[in-house]
Parts: C-alpha cells; structure tokens; sequence
C-alpha cells in the first residue's frame, strides 16, 4: 500500500486499516515459528505498512491540531 493511497483515507479507517494489517502479521508470526511461510517477505511488507499506516495518522493528527488551534 502507498502512502499516497492512505492519505485518502480518514482517521477511522486509517485505525481499521493497522487493526487488520496487525492481525494479519500476528498469524503470520504465529505461523512462521511453527511452519514455513509461502512468502516471508510479507511480514516484511506488512510492518512497512503498518509504519506508513502510523505517519499518515500523525499527520493527520498535526493537521488537526494546526487547525484547531
């Protein structure tokens, strides 16, 4: 996912959005110590949209806060 993509996104959906993607890297963890993963560089991707997940909330929240102040 591109962080041109989240920035469309509003704050709900933004939470919704690191809820899934932190579900899913946890059963994929779970699976990776027990079996081998089809992919493993989707753990990989999944932190990296975790973390652009995490900015554009941050700027969100800098946005707000510059124009409720």
């Amino acid at each position: 996912m591109k962080y041109s993509e989240l920035t469309d996104l509003t704050g709900e959906e933004l939470r919704r959005k690191e809820a899934e993607f932190r579900d899913e890297l946890f059963k994929l963890r779970l699976r990776q110590a027990t079996t081998q993963l089809e992919n493993p560089m989707r753990v990989r991707q999944l932190r990296r949209d975790i973390a652009r997940i995490k900015t554009a909330q941050r700027a969100l929240a800098a946005a707000a806060a510059r124009g409720g102040s």
